[in-house]
């Protein structure tokens, strides 16, 4: 069985095929294994994770905000960011605010020691990325949206369907 490229119309082999998955996969493990790396230095440096660095560093550009925006701008689900908020509290980086009539509305701000914090952290890790990616050309920035965009829906129709068990496949298993 061969895929077919859609551009020219050519066959492709399974070996040509498995290499380029093969090549896809390696280069995302890569992207991830940076990020850990960027984690496990900022913890050892700083006591820090990223979550909690990002939460600090939202917090400085757009000022005081509920946790739910914390959340959505961070791309964490609300209980984890309860946690980082917690944490972050108990080390005196941020408080809990009550500005409204409703006492159950909470905003989120940073103190002194945050900002502090906050203007002399270390960059996160993707800002060497966002550089290198604002020097593209146009036409290739558009190629990475739409190669990126591809790959996470075929992670979130995966995602949707928790049942379904991943087929076995002797690419990926030649990969773990």
């Amino acid at each position: 069985m061969s895929a077919e490229d859609h551009n020219t119309g050519h066959v492709r082999s399974h070996n040509e095929v498995d290499s380029q998955v093969k090549e896809i996969i390696r280069l995302i493990r890569k992207l991830v294994r940076s990020r850990e790396l960027y984690t496990k230095e900022l913890i050892r440096k700083y006591q820090l994770s990223a979550s909690r660095l990002h939460c600090i560093l939202l917090l400085n550009e757009m000022g005081p905000i509920p946790p739910s925006k914390i959340a959505q701008h961070i791309m964490l689900n609300s209980s984890t960011v309860t946690g980082v908020i917690d944490r972050l509290e108990n080390e005196g980086f941020l408080k809990r605010m009550r500005n409204s009539k409703d006492r159950r509305v909470i905003t989120i701000a940073l103190t002194e020691k945050g900002r502090e914090l906050a203007n002399n952290a270390p960059l996160p890790a993707q800002e060497q990325m966002i550089d290198g990616i604002k020097r593209l050309p146009r036409r290739e920035r558009v190629r990475i949206i739409q190669a990126l965009r591809t790959l996470t829906a075929m992670v979130e129709i995966e995602n949707s369907n928790p049942s379904r068990q991943p087929a076995s496949s002797p690419v990926m298993s030649s990969l773990s």
